[in-house]
């Protein structure tokens, strides 16, 4: 029961990815127009940059993982493809 509440929270399709990614950017969004109204001028700015940056860190960071987890993948398939047909004449 608990590995099947654990698979909701793993990312596996790039679409999942972009809506983790939209949900970081409304809230940072959110937190950089407090930042704004709380300190004016340039360092409210600052602020505001730093949330949405991080945003931008962070959604590069899932999309290069889900991509280097396909890879991890497709890799493991074709080796174990590979090694099936040696095993099937090392038994016979």
């Amino acid at each position: 029961m608990l590995r099947k509440i654990g698979r909701l929270f793993i990312i596996k399709t790039n679409w999942e990815a972009y809506m983790i990614i939209y949900a970081l950017a409304l809230g940072a969004v959110e937190r950089g127009s407090v930042y704004l109204t709380r300190f004016p001028g340039f360092g409210g700015k600052l602020l505001f940059l730093a949330c949405t940056g991080a945003v931008f860190m962070a959604g590069a960071k899932i999309l290069d993982c889900i991509k280097f987890e396909k890879a991890a993948l497709l890799e493991r398939q074709a080796s174990s493809a590979s090694a099936s047909p040696i095993m099937e004449r090392e038994a016979a």
